[in-house]
């Protein structure tokens, strides 16, 4: 927390970022009292998503964001560049973070920069396979782990479940219940095939397949 009684909130953007990734959590996050957030990349400007289409403006660098009170990591391409300075900037500021988080395939960040070395964690059902090369110990089961400072989510939509959560830990249940209404967040979904062991094994390998052709391996 700033001198001032704000928390800085860093929600990180870089190379074929997933949009929602960020932009739910921020949502959410951003209504929280003595909040100041700022969208993060290598340098202020435009960063263009995995779509090819939409774009987020990053309005600080890292350089001026030396020591965040909350990080957030969204799904970010791991072959992308500056992804070295992203990876020296998320262990510097871990040190002295008050919660470090990420959403879907950010837990791949933080487990390439040493974080969730010896720390359970969960991100996207594709790339949970993974965890364990970096000494993690991954939790297909649970949509958001929390450990220690370090709070991972899984895919995409966990990341609602994951900024929520972080209202209610900072604020108390009462203002994440009156976050959650201003957001009309009440999850009705059509359809309940939202985790690996909800779908038929014939949308499994369909969706298998189509984060194979939309995410090639490197």
């Amino acid at each position: 927390m700033k001198p001032d009684g704000t928390r800085q909130i860093a929600f990180i953007l870089g190379h074929e970022f997933t949009a929602l990734d960020a932009v739910g959590p921020y949502e959410l996050l951003r209504l929280m009292p003595d909040t100041e957030v700022r969208f993060v990349a290598h340098r202020p400007g435009p960063v263009l998503t995995d779509g090819g289409v939409l774009s987020l403006v990053a309005s600080h660098s890292f350089d001026e964001t030396p020591e965040p009170d909350i990080v957030l990591v969204p799904a970010i391409s791991a072959n992308g560049p500056h992804i070295g300075e992203l990876l020296e900037w998320l262990r510097r500021v871990h040190r002295t973070t008050e919660w470090t988080t990420s959403v879907c395939g950010g837990a791949m960040l933080l487990a390439m920069a040493g974080i969730l070395d010896g720390h359970p964690a969960t991100t996207h059902w594709s790339a949970l396979e993974a965890l364990p090369n970096f000494g993690s110990d991954p939790r297909p089961e649970e949509r958001v782990v929390r450990s220690g400072k370090i709070v991972t989510a899984a895919g995409v939509s966990a990341g609602l479940d994951l900024a929520l959560w972080l209202v209610g830990e900072l604020h108390g249940q009462e203002w994440a219940e009156v976050v959650q209404l201003m957001a009309e967040y009440d999850p009705q979904p059509p359809f309940h095939a939202g985790h690996m062991s909800k779908a038929s094994p014939r949308v499994r390998e369909l969706a298998a397949a189509e984060m194979d052709r939309l995410y090639p391996a490197g």
